[in-house]
Formats: structure tokens, C-alpha cells, sequence
């Protein structure tokens, strides 16, 4: 039912059940709700979910005037919210801990420019080192599965470049013992997002305090060679005297899921689609090797690579391939939280009538898969942004040119602040399975996207499917 309101406030559609809203028909599929809801009443909507209003703006074209009113359109406080009850810490409050957010903030510097350089060097390397120790015995084909050795190498790499290395004789397996936790609380990470108590949640909660036990600052200063981003928030934690042991070693876990949750299923598409379209497998390996022949570098797993910064990114094949499976994965809502009553004025003279505390939301997948802006959008095209060998950045709606046509890592404000060196990430990773593997399928099942992470970012493969690799000959 749509009920009429204010003068200026968009329809609003009410559930049944007062408080849940249309909360329980948008967990099942929010793509399909907000396009049918489109069609109903046009491109401005409220949805009333679970207590909150939602405003969704589904015009690409008006994203901008959203995403530029950062001053009344506030984003931080409920993402610190959300992360203070998933992660454990204390409310980032500004009497307990002034300028904690915004000296955290000031730390994603280390995440761009020259220190990011360094960072993927690292990285880079600890790949090329896990890569060697999983897979220098496949001289003839293995099998494993897919999303488990995205997962397995995409953890060990990000952790070690991190954190620093565990010096234990059994350095991978305490590893690999921090991953499995690790994939048991991501599997409630829904679910705490969602707000529903971890008391509810099995297991979640002592797993949860388990990870955290990692991150105390007596198991840290074992850890050899890690980032300066990480040594820069210890710093800054150790200059708050109410931040109790736990709550920074909190923090630090916080910031490992922030650098894996999202990566490592989107390391998982890059390559299932790659591995799907035997054309561009081809493509993308044949840049590769075109890469390491024009730099003088031998391929295989004794050799060390290595690849600036330009060098990366003049992969325009394989930069392509890996957007088109994030255009296709990923499904995060973009959301930004009224601070006054305000009138947000969009393009064509159009109006939101505004209250304190109500939601805006984007919803990138709609754009992602709108077939005005991507012809075919549900086919996997590894050369959609490419154009004339160059990277294609010019897409267009009803013969408009769009700002944004691609946001995987959010917009504005809220953007993810790690995106350089997640995307490099997963180049390296793709650069070195195909320079030092052959790689085909090992079994042929169609791997969906489980839509219970719709709105939280990357989707999650909903089975997982076997793949063969042995060393190129």
C-alpha cells in the first residue's frame, strides 16, 4: 500500500507488519523489490523497513546530488555504529575518544600514492611466496576448490602483508587457524549487519572473541615485517588511555575483515569468469605474457616478479575482466543519513522533502545491471571497458553520458578507502596464476550468486566448484 504524505515526500510504501516493514521481501531480493517499486511509482520511493525510512534515489543522473551534499548527508556515524556492535569496540564517542575517527581516517594515506607502492610490493611478493609454497609441487594437474584457495591465498597474502609474518615454524597453519574462525564469523556477518543480536548466533560471539585474542598486543609484537598502516592505528590506539587491550585489538580485527570480507569473493569471480570464457583467458594471459617478455622477466614460481605501478595498470584486459565480474558481483547499498530537515534538490527541479534522521539509499546493482547503460548486462563481457585498446570510461543513459556507471567500492564519502590496493590485490593474484599455471575447470555447475549479502557489498558464490592448475610447460 502507498500512502500519500507531506507535501514533497516521496511515496512510501508500509508493509504489513508494522515494525519489520518490507524488510522480510527485500532480504529475499532486494534487486527484484526496488525495480518493481520503480516501475510503480518512478525513481524517487520510501520503503519502510524495519522501523527505518528509506528514501531510494534510482536515478543514476541524481546520484551526484546525493553524493556532493556530504555536509547534511551523513555517512560515518552509522557506519561506525554498525562497525562498533559487529566488531565489538566501544562507540567511536568524541567526549571518550576525541578525534579518534578522523586520526584513523588520516591513516588511509598509507593506502594511496607512493606508500601504496610499497604496500603492493609487499603484497606482491608474500603472493608470489604463498603461491610457491601451495603450488611448486603441481607439476602434474591438482585439484581443489576454487573458492577455498581464493580464500586460503587471498587471507595468508593480505595478512602477512598486514600484520607481518607469524614466526612459528607453523606460521601458515596459526594462519590458517585464524582463517577458519575467520570464516565462521563472516558466515553471521549478514546477520550482525542486520542487527540481530550475536547472542542468537550459535557460535559467533566465542569466535568472535577468539579472533579478537589474536589481535592483543602481546600476540602482535611477534608478528615480523608488517605495514605502516597497521604500526600508524597502533600508534594512534595506544594514545587513548580508556581504549582498554581488547577494544584496540578489536579495532585491528575490524580492519582485517574490512581488508578480506570483500576481496576475497570478488578474487573468486575474477577468476570463475575467467575461467568460464576460455577467449578471455586467453586475452588476459597472452597481456600477461606480453607484459613479462617486454619487462625482460622470466615466469614460474622460482622467479621473482615484480610490477610497478604503471605497470599494472596498463593491463587494460585484465583491469577490464576484473571490473566486469565486480559490475556483476557486487551489491552494496549506498547509504547516507539526514542530519536536519532539509530539502534535497535533485536535477529537473525536483524536490526530496527531507526529515532528521531518515535514509537515502543507492543501490549501484540496478545501475550495474541496467541494460540502457550495458547491453546484455547478465552476460560476462571480459572487453566491456575496453575501447580501441584503451580503458573505457565513457558510458551513456537515454544519450547522456553517465559520471558514475561502475561502484563497487561505494561513492563519496563512503567510498572504500582500500580500493587501490584491493584492486591491485587481485591483479597480482590473477597475474601470477595465469603466468605460472594452466587452469581449467575441473567440473561443469553453474556457480549463482547467494543474495543473502544483497546491500553489504560482494556477493558470495552460493556453491563452490572444482578447478584444476599444474605449472605452465
Amino acid at each position: 500500500s502507498v500512502f500519500n504524505r507531506k507535501t514533497g515526500e516521496p511515496p512510501l510504501i508500509n508493509g504489513w507488519i508494522p515494525y519489520l516493514g518490507k524488510a522480510l521481501i527485500f532480504r529475499k531480493d532486494a534487486f527484484k523489490f526496488l525495480l518493481d517499486q520503480q516501475k510503480k511509482l518512478g525513481d524517487i520511493f520510501t520503503v519502510h523497513i524495519a522501523g527505518r525510512y528509506i528514501t531510494f534515489i534510482m536515478d543514476p543522473f541524481q546520484y551526484v546530488y546525493v553524493i556532493r551534499n556530504s555536509k547534511q548527508l551523513e555517512f560515518h556515524e552509522f557506519a561506525n555504529k554498525m562497525a562498533s556492535k559487529t566488531f565489538d569496540y566501544p562507540a567511536l564517542s568524541k567526549g571518550k575518544f576525541p578525534d579518534l575517527k578522523e586520526n584513523l581516517h588520516r591513516i588511509y594515506q598509507y593506502l594511496q600514492g607512493k606508500p601504496l607502492d610499497i604496500i603492493s610490493d609487499h603484497m606482491m611478493k608474500n603472493l608470489q611466496d604463498i603461491f610457491e609454497w601451495k603450488c611448486s609441487q603441481a607439476t602434474d594437474w591438482e585439484t581443489e576448490k576454487m573458492y577455498k584457495f581464493c580464500c586460503s591465498v587471498m587471507f595468508e597474502a593480505s595478512f602477512v602483508t598486514l600484520y607481518g609474518r607469524v614466526p612459528a615454524a607453523d606460521g601458515h597453519k596459526v594462519i590458517s587457524e585464524i582463517r577458519d574462525k575467520f570464516i565462521k564469523f563472516d558466515a553471521s556477518f549478514p546477520y550482525l549487519a542486520a542487527n540481530i543480536p550475536i547472542e542468537l548466533l550459535g557460535a559467533t560471539k566465542k569466535v568472535r572473541k577468539e579472533l579478537i585474542h589474536h589481535f592483543l598486543l602481546q600476540n602482535m609484537t611477534k608478528w615480523l615485517g608488517g605495514s605502516k598502516v597497521v604500526q600508524a592505528r597502533q600508534d594512534i590506539f595506544e594514545k587513548y588511555e580508556l581504549l582498554g587491550d581488547y577494544d584496540k585489538a578489536a579495532h585491528h580485527f575490524a580492519f582485517l575483515w574490512a581488508s578480506v570480507g570483500n576481496t576475497i569473493p570478488a578474487t573468486f569471480w575474477a577468476m570463475y569468469y575467467l575461467l568460464r570464457h576460455p577467449e578471455a583467458l586467453a586475452a588476459v594471459r597472452d597481456e600477461i605474457d606480453h607484459l613479462l617478455q617486454s619487462t625482460g622477466q622470466k615466469r614460474g614460481p622460482t622467479y621473482n616478479i615484480h610490477l610497478t605501478r604503471e605497470q599494472l595498470d596498463n593491463l587494460v584486459y585484465l583491469e577490464s575482466a576484473l571490473n566486469e565480474s565486480l559490475r556483476m558481483c557486487s551489491s552494496s547499498m549506498n547509504i547516507r543519513i539526514s542530519q536536519e530537515d532539509f530539502v534535497l534538490k535533485l536535477e529537473g527541479n525536483q524536490e526530496v522533502v527531507l526529515r532528521k534522521g531518515d535514509w537515502i539509499a543507492l543501490y549501484p546493482q540496478i545501475l550495474h545491471m541496467d541494460p540502457e547503460v550495458y547491453e546484455d548486462p547478465k552476460e560476462y563481457k571480459f572487453d566491456r571497458y575496453i575501447e580501441n585498446g584503451k580503458k573505457k570510461t565513457t558510458f551513456y543513459k537515454a544519450g547522456r553520458k553517465l559520471k558514475y556507471f561502475l561502484m563497487p567500492f561505494g561513492s563519496g564519502i563512503s567510498m572504500c578507502p582500500g580500493r587501490f590496493l584491493a584492486m591491485n590485490e587481485m591483479k597480482m593474484f590473477l597475474f601470477i596464476l595465469l603466468s605460472h599455471f594452466d587452469v581449467e575447470l575441473a567440473e561443469n555447475k553453474a556457480v549463482r550468486l547467494d543474495n543473502s549479502r544483497m546491500g553489504l557489498g560482494i556477493l558470495l558464490p552460493d556453491v563452490d566448484i572444482a578447478f584444476r592448475y599444474k605449472l605452465r610447460s
